[in-house]
């Protein structure tokens, strides 16, 4: 670290911010885990077009206020006790919104309501008292906004049928439309603590895959034909890893940083809160077909696992495509292309074998990745995961030279 980004780090920290996760905040982020898992179990149980709408309705309405307690605790650090014990009730709100899934558009929806209720209350309170000036007086404005969608869940976990389904939906237009309605000056963005947040969550998310796979084989006769659909389950978590990871991951932090604070609020909500809804709910649906598939592989797919196992990878693609437009990294175009190559290998699982949609999944997916770094090494970039040619030149010259 240069002794420019060391003071810029200690400035950030003296405003009350932080630089790096907490773990605290992987402790909250334990919750995350389990609504993502209750998501899951909830399309996987039910699956079909009906169901997809109410998983993607939860999680629009979950998911902007999870990135919304990122925005908190990169504003405000959990440094005392009084700050710990709300983002503990936060925690607990969460947790009730979890338990409520699986029948929030029946009998819990007014539980889901309520725990909506409280983590939007936490979040707007310890926005408005805890933070710095400018946040403060910009949650202030964005508070009754963030309220009057908390009290539409509320309303629609009170009704029933279609009425609560449209309540929903008006609270998800409120919030996608709130950055647009109020000035957003005042909030700040530290990308090293940002980035590492949301980063975090796309790693949880991917962890609900090998969960998938490890419940789904609790109890089977492990044949050797069931252990390599299952390592082949486990392949196509890694290629969404590393097709995240790999490189955009990085290139999103390094944006963020190139662009002067004020300026940053807008791509980040661009690229953060809505491209990463898009590619979190691909993560969820390809843990649903993964789910649906993984016992099953030397049958025929359900129409409904064979489009969960590769529109799920086309979600996540089309997902990671506005998260470049966002922060204007290179090739989304590729992963267009992509999102409608892997797509494409949908009819071969339901006409033929789950395993092999599978594997045509896999190579073509992490074909796409693949070629996408082939063309970013030859446009000079580099990662953490792929050491700089000066780096290796160094290795094998001293190799040599032993």
């Amino acid at each position: 670290m240069t002794s420019e980004m060391s003071g810029s780090a200690r400035e950030l920290e003296a405003e009350g911010g932080q630089v790096r996760a907490s773990t605290l905040e992987l402790f909250f982020d334990l919750v995350f885990v389990f609504t993502i898992t209750q998501l899951t179990h909830a399309f996987t149980h039910h699956p079909g077009w009906a169901e997809l709408g109410h998983v993607a309705l939860m999680f629009a309405l979950i998911w902007w206020m999870y990135s919304g307690y990122v925005f908190l605790t990169n504003e405000v650090a959990p440094n005392s006790s009084s700050r710990r014990t709300f983002l503990l009730l936060g925690m607990f709100g969460f947790f009730v919104i979890a338990i409520a899934i699986p029948s929030a558009f029946g009998g819990s929806g007014l539980a889901f309501g309520l725990g909506y209720l409280l983590v939007n209350t936490v979040h707007s309170v310890m926005f408005a008292t805890s933070g710095g000036q400018g946040a403060s007086s910009a949650m202030w404005r964005l508070a009754p906004l963030n309220g009057l969608s908390a009290l539409l869940v509320l309303a629609g976990g009170i009704t029933h049928g279609g009425l609560r389904t449209v309540l929903w939906m008006v609270a998800v237009v409120i919030q996608v439309v709130s950055p647009y309605l109020i000035r957003t000056e005042g909030f700040a963005v530290r990308p090293s603590h940002f980035c590492e947040r949301h980063g975090l969550v796309v790693i949880i998310a991917l962890g609900e895959s090998v969960i998938a796979i490890g419940a789904n084989l609790t109890g089977m006769d492990l044949t050797v034909g069931l252990v390599a659909t299952a390592g082949l389950g486990l392949t196509l978590g890694y290629v969404l890893w590393w097709a995240y990871f790999g490189f955009d991951d990085e290139r999103g932090e390094h944006a963020l940083h190139e662009l002067p604070g004020p300026a940053r609020i807008r791509p980040a909500v661009y690229a953060y809160g809505y491209s990463l809804f898009v590619l979190i709910l691909g993560i969820i649906l390809t843990a649903a077909g993964i789910s649906m598939t993984i016992a099953h592989g030397n049958e025929p797919a359900s129409t409904a696992a064979a489009l969960a196992l590769s529109g799920g990878v086309a979600v996540f693609f089309v997902g990671q495509a506005l998260f470049r437009l966002a922060l204007r990294i290179p090739r989304a175009w590729l992963r267009l292309v992509g999102a409608v190559a892997v797509l494409a290998t949908t009819p071969l699982g339901i006409a033929w074998m789950a395993w092999g949609q599978l594997v045509l999944l896999v190579f073509v997916a992490y074909g796409f990745v693949i070629a996408d770094d082939v063309l970013r090494l030859r446009s000079g970039e580099r990662s953490a995961y792929i050491p700089t040619v000066d780096a290796v030149g160094f290795r094998m010259h001293r190799g040599n030279g032993r």
